[in-house]
């Protein structure tokens, strides 16, 4: 294997302005407010829910917003049909993310979550034509999705599409924290242990 770093610190920033462009164009529209007013009026949990590295980013939504004092869990899609759907209930509010809005386990939670009446659901989502923008409540637009290039003709790991999730939803929650007025004294509260919790304590 040739070591050419000149060549893959080129392909690096590449790949990088890639991930820059990719969140400069999610679509920032009056439905971000709406679900900020969502989540802060929510009278139960906001439940989060995505497949494979979709999910890493939305049990990542779930740990800020818990950490930020909204009650929120993430639900595996795979597990829903499974019992799992026991945590779903009418004053809770939904979150799904499937960059091609076609994920069928997504689906099947948008269908199962619906059948339990919950009160309001919210997508994430790329493609124009889906099912999921079709099923939900409010869609936040993740915008033209280019995931980065392993080789020519391969671009299939979900990178860019991931971080666009990731933007959407810290976005998502650092508003509703804001509108809601969280301090650094609320933060602490739920926050007690390691460097920011001292921090939040101002005790570094």
């Amino acid at each position: 294997m040739k070591n050419d770093s000149k060549s893959e610190i080129k392909d690096a920033n590449e790949i990088i302005q890639l991930f820059a462009k990719t969140i400069s164009e999610i679509k920032v529209t009056d439905n971000f407010p709406v679900a900020v007013d969502r989540v802060i009026q929510c009278e139960g949990k906001i439940i989060t829910s995505g497949m494979g590295k979709a999910g890493i980013a939305m049990r990542k939504f779930s740990a800020i917003l818990c950490s930020l004092g909204f009650a929120s869990v993430y639900l595996h899609p795979g597990e829903a049909s499974h019992g799992d759907l026991g945590l779903v209930g009418p004053t809770d509010i939904l979150f799904l993310a499937s960059t091609s809005g076609q994920t069928r386990e997504i689906l099947e939670v948008l269908e199962l979550a619906r059948n339990l009446e919950i009160s309001y659901v919210i997508g994430i989502t790329s493609h124009i034509e889906s099912p999921l923008r079709k099923g939900c409540d409010l869609v936040l637009d993740m915008g033209p999705i280019e995931e980065a290039y392993v080789s020519d003709g391969f671009n299939l790991p979900p990178t860019s599409s991931i971080l666009s999730m990731l933007a959407i939803t810290d976005t998502i929650a650092l508003l509703s924290a804001r509108k809601k007025g969280i301090t650094k004294a609320d933060y602490s509260k739920y926050h007690h242990g390691g460097y920011l919790g001292k921090k939040a304590r101002n005790e570094v």
